[in-house]
């Protein structure tokens, strides 16, 4: 069980538990399903790998790709045992790890590169402060810092800095930083038309209103903030968990101005949420002034805004049901449980500018994904012309 090296092919293994039995939990559920599926169908037809294995807590009622396993387990979870788990039943010598819903725009060719060139004590992943990919070799080392780990997103680190691997960050590119964790991430792929075709489809029935979960997709504000991208004249306010890779991004790839409040990265790997430790800039100014002032400052700032909630409910201590998170992501403010979720979500559906809620996702992959979207409209002579306010 302690190779020496990682030439022997790897097996894939994919997450995907269930996020709750409210419609808008569903949606993302279901996303989360298709793309996974998509991801696993890709890489097995590359044969770069051993075995691909679905962990999940229920049985999966879709048309499952030929050759993928499913490992169900409905207990108590905890991410670190499971995952260990599976490595020890298995016999499993190499892994690659995938949160279910993790960079759907990965396609078979980027699975295979992550595999290759994998020896001795490295590792791979496409974020150290926040995993959702990790490629690793299984020592007693890697499993017992495997087995200890609360949640994925601290995977990469924990057996870097436990395990003594070295430790290798993937290219920052769309791919590896696109992510499937609320309705906004769902609203950026239905908009960019990317994915697999499972995702693809799923997406477009999401767009009608009388969709099954009773929950409709609106595009709207995701399309009024696409010709600002391209336009040197416009601004856009981009705040919450942003990375340095996204800031040079955007430095390096939109053609308008960005004003950046970067905030409160590894915001869940550092459990400053659970803590009550988190601080905002954009909480202190709302505790200061009142949301309705904040929303009356905030077109005088940019044209559009781009706002992680996570980290505004973490500053006002505030614990949002996941459906409240999601319900305010799609701008239903109506149905949203919370009293400041919900008045934050009704003004930013008023406000005078396209004001996109979201989280880490919206702020790294979400990002990156509009902007190319943009682009390619642009050089298309399909997108409208600005709308400065």
């Amino acid at each position: 069980m302690v190779p020496s090296n990682m030439s022997e092919r790897p097996t894939l293994v994919v997450f995907l538990g269930g996020l709750g039995d409210t419609p808008v939990e569903q949606m993302v559920a279901v996303t989360r399903l298709t793309c996974a599926l998509d991801t696993i169908e890709a890489a097995l037809s590359t044969g770069a790998f051993e075995r691909t294995i679905l962990a999940t807590d229920q049985a999966c009622d879709q048309d499952l790709p030929p050759g993928l396993e499913l490992d169900i387990d409905d207990g108590p979870f905890h991410f670190g045992r499971r995952l260990a788990g599976i490595i020890r039943r298995h016999s499993l010598t190499s892994v690659v790890y995938l949160g279910g819903g993790s960079m759907p725009l990965l396609d078979g060719a980027g699975l295979s590169q992550i595999t290759q060139g994998l020896e001795g004590d490295r590792a791979r992943t496409n974020n150290r402060f926040s995993s959702d990919l990790v490629a690793f070799p299984i020592t007693p080392d890697v499993l017992a810092a495997v087995e200890g780990v609360d949640r994925d997103n601290s995977l990469a680190r924990a057996i870097e800095e436990s395990a003594g691997l070295t430790l290798e960050e993937l290219p920052r590119t769309v791919a590896t930083q696109m992510d499937i964790d609320s309705p906004s991430d769902l609203a950026v792929l239905a908009l960019t038309g990317e994915g697999g075709p499972r995702l693809r489809d799923y997406l477009r029935s999401l767009e009608s209103e009388t969709h099954s979960t009773g929950q409709a997709l609106s595009l709207t504000a995701y399309q009024r903030v696409l010709p600002l991208l391209t336009d040197r004249e416009a601004q856009i306010v981009v705040a919450g968990r942003v990375g340095s890779h996204a800031w040079q991004y955007l430095e390096r790839e939109t053609a308008c101005r960005v004003r950046l409040f970067a905030e409160e990265r590894g915001l869940e790997s550092d459990d400053r949420a659970s803590t009550g430790t988190a601080r905002s800039l954009l909480g202190f100014v709302i505790e200061a002034a009142g949301i309705d002032r904040f929303f009356e400052l905030l077109p005088q700032l940019g044209d559009a805004a781009f706002i992680d909630t996570r980290v505004l409910l973490a500053h006002m201590r505030i614990d949002a049901t996941r459906e409240d998170r999601f319900l305010s992501d799609l701008g239903n403010w109506t149905a949203i449980s919370d009293p400041f979720l919900r008045d934050f979500t009704r003004l930013a559906t008023e406000a005078d500018i396209p004001v996109l809620l979201g989280g880490h996702s919206l702020m790294s992959g979400g990002l990156m994904a509009l902007n190319e979207c943009a682009w390619r409209e642009h050089e298309a002579g399909r997108q409208p012309s600005a709308d400065h306010s």
